[in-house]
């Protein structure tokens, strides 16, 4: 069963074994009749896959990334590499957590989790070229945890994840290419280009099945939305918001101006 398939990949703890079994997930879905039968048990899942290390610790204790230094530089790589490891288990997770949706949301998300899988590769063969590696240093798990307390709505989830967590790249990765590209880094900047064009799509993605899933509960989008900024007290972070790759990514000007 897909469900079953999706929930092993989700539990896979080698990330390279993780991404072939994504590639072929998204493969059999797009190329033939996959059995979208739901499961008879979605189980909450605490700890996903994912390696031993890096180890995981509050946010604080991440390394400050200061760009003028190759030190940095790498911590900044290693930093975004697992972001992209994080989000590939976000989009699986919302693959298996939610069974009662229409094929195509499966389509969207199985997408996902395939160019964040590419993302994961590119930076992790950058880190490789900056003689580091991932795992080689610490990280937060706060993605994930948000993956958590959302488990329970899928109205919560495409609200808080991608339209919270992920779009808050979307705000600041234009300002580290133009760090990066002043200290002459343009390879990080070249595959952080190819992030920032993909998450637009990812964004919109939770912005297109988040206000289905309003609509299919007779609630506005808009209000809700904001009445989730409130509900979880989450905000955007320091710096402006990048409005255009908003607007791309299906913001109204309500929500914009509720962020703001």
């Amino acid at each position: 069963m897909f469900f079953a398939q999706a929930k092993n990949a989700l539990l896979e703890d080698d990330p390279l074994t993780k991404i072939k079994l994504v590639d072929q997930l998204y493969s059999d879905l797009t190329s033939s009749t996959v059995d979208l039968s739901k499961h008879e048990l979605i189980d909450r899942i605490e700890i996903p896959g994912r390696p031993a290390q890096p180890e995981l610790v509050h946010p604080s204790k991440v390394a400050q990334r200061k760009l003028t230094t190759e030190q940095g530089r790498v911590a900044l790589v290693h930093a975004i590499c697992h972001i992209e490891f994080n989000a590939i288990n976000l989009a699986l997770d919302a693959v298996y957590r939610f069974q009662d949706m229409p094929r195509d949301y499966y389509i969207d998300w199985m997408k996902v989790a395939t160019e964040e899988s590419k993302h994961f590769l590119l930076l992790s063969d950058r880190l490789q070229q900056l003689k580091s590696s991932y795992g080689q240093h610490l990280a937060h798990n706060g993605l994930w945890e948000m993956a958590i307390k959302t488990q329970h709505s899928i109205v919560e989830r495409m609200a808080l994840v991608p339209r919270v967590l992920e779009a808050r790249g979307l705000d600041v990765t234009p300002g580290m290419i133009d760090r990066l590209e002043t200290v002459g880094d343009i390879e990080t900047v070249r595959i952080l280009k190819i992030i920032l064009h993909d998450e637009i799509g990812h964004v919109e993605i939770g912005t297109r099945w988040f206000r289905y899933a309003c609509e299919r509960q007779n609630i506005d989008s808009e209000s809700t939305f904001i009445s989730l900024l409130k509900q979880y007290n989450v905000t955007t972070g320091n710096g402006p918001l990048y409005i255009d790759a908003r607007e791309q990514a299906g913001f109204s000007q309500v929500e914009l101006n509720s962020l703001s």
